[in-house]
């Protein structure tokens, strides 16, 4: 190609999950398709999804109930693919808490006293005969890190963690109890956002951009390639553990982290929407509309499924 295609790409942490996005980057993937990526770190997950709507970025990676919620109510955002569709957290547990059972009447961390983590968590311990409210109690404990901390100082005795930091408390001497995935197999963890109208605007663009992530996430997904993925993903988790990277690196890749056609299955969309209303962000009438949100017409060019005219 001879010309390159700037495009903004917005998200809160640009943590783990980006891992596709980061080889795309660095392996020239981008480049190869005519793109050029300006990085647009917000800092949250919502402010990702503002930026979009706003017009500061082109596109995000995020958490889709912002969009989600914003499609329902008529306005202009879309899921075009997933950025991941896994919860990739165990339950982290104090040495002395060596099951689910072993929480009742116990202080569980969490970033939200009724959404995402405590969401995850309820149904975890449910599973087990634990009830919410009445046989443990939520502490809000912040993100993952804080949770960490919380934990060590002894504030909380479990907590829902992701890889790696799970095997990071594993390797401490903390238990790991239960696995979030075993409840919810499948959920958009991340999805790709845009405005519509921008969209209808720049579809060749979306296409190479889809196009590239696909041959990232081929990359990503392969077991040989780790050369090139681990030391991605060590410098945006672990730092200075490769070990510890190696691992947590392989847990979400073996459980499906990473979609290689960036598809949403519709388990994976219902489950979102479920939570979404167990959450009152949602309400149950809508729950028809939600599915619309997706609209994958683009991926589908990328995949060479329709034809691009």
């Amino acid at each position: 190609m001879t010309s390159t295609t700037e495009l903004s790409l917005a998200g809160g942490a640009q943590g783990f999950n980006w891992l596709p996005v980061f080889v795309a980057e660095e392996h020239g993937i981008f480049a190869k398709h005519g793109l050029s990526i300006q990085y647009k770190k917000m800092g949250t997950v919502d402010k990702a999804t503002t930026a979009v709507l706003e017009g500061e970025a082109d596109l995000a990676i995020t958490p889709p109930e912002g969009a989600v919620s914003n499609f329902v109510g008529g306005g202009e955002l879309s899921v075009i693919a997933s950025n991941s569709n896994r919860l990739p957290m165990s339950l982290v547990a104090q040495p002395l808490i060596k099951s689910i059972k072993d929480l009742k009447g116990k202080k569980v961390g969490t970033s939200s006293l009724t959404e995402g983590t405590a969401i995850y968590t309820q149904l975890l311990l449910a599973r087990e005969g634990l009830k919410y409210p009445g046989d443990y109690e939520f502490e809000l404990a912040g993100i993952h890190t804080k949770r960490w901390e919380a934990l060590q100082t002894g504030e909380i005795d479990c907590a829902p963690q992701p890889a790696p930091w799970n095997f990071l408390a594993e390797q401490e001497g903390y238990n790991l109890i239960g696995e979030i995935n075993d409840v919810i197999p499948q959920i958009v963890f991340a999805a790709i956002i845009a405005r519509k109208g921008w969209l209808a605007e720049n579809r060749d663009v979306v296409v190479r951009f889809l196009q590239a992530l696909v041959e990232a996430y081929a990359v990503t997904n392969d077991p040989s390639k780790e050369d090139i993925t681990l030391p991605i993903f060590q410098r945006i988790t672990t730092k200075d553990n490769a070990d510890l990277a190696l691992r947590g690196l392989r847990y979400m890749r073996d459980m499906g982290m990473w979609p290689a056609d960036l598809s949403i299955p519709g388990e994976a969309l219902k489950t979102t929407v479920d939570l979404m209303i167990r959450a009152n962000l949602l309400d149950e009438q809508a729950r028809s509309t939600a599915a619309g949100v997706f609209d994958r017409s683009y991926l589908d060019v990328a995949l060479g499924q329709k034809s691009a005219s």
